[in-house]
């Protein structure tokens, strides 16, 4: 095996698993840092009671309720649809490309 495809491959691996790990670090303080966030403007604004209930995560029966309210509220504002469809054939003799292809083969036959 040659040195450098050696150091090819552990350079390519190095790279995505600090970005896989840089990733993991934001996913999982990102909660966390919004949350601090929320307190400094509820502690800004005297807001106490707000305050006390802003490090509580919603659980998962009321992500469940938000996610089927949304779908439900974005499912009716589509039309409902027959689902058929109608193909009509037109009837065009003349038009720019067929004009091109006689032009094409007028070319090749000189």
């Amino acid at each position: 095996m040659d040195n450098s495809a050696l150091i090819i491959a552990l350079t390519g691996y190095v790279i995505v698993f600090s970005a896989l790990f840089v990733l993991w670090l934001i996913f999982a303080f990102l909660p966390r840092l919004l949350t601090f966030h929320i307190k400094i403007k509820f502690k800004k604004h005297k807001n106490e009671t707000a305050c006390d209930k802003c490090g509580e995560f919603i659980t998962g029966q009321e992500n469940a309720v938000i996610a089927a309210a949304v779908y439900l509220y974005l499912s009716e504002l589509h039309d409902e649809e027959s689902m058929t469809m109608t193909i009509k054939k037109v009837k065009k003799d003349y038009s720019p490309w067929s004009s091109r292809v006689y032009t094409i083969n007028a070319f090749q036959r000189r």
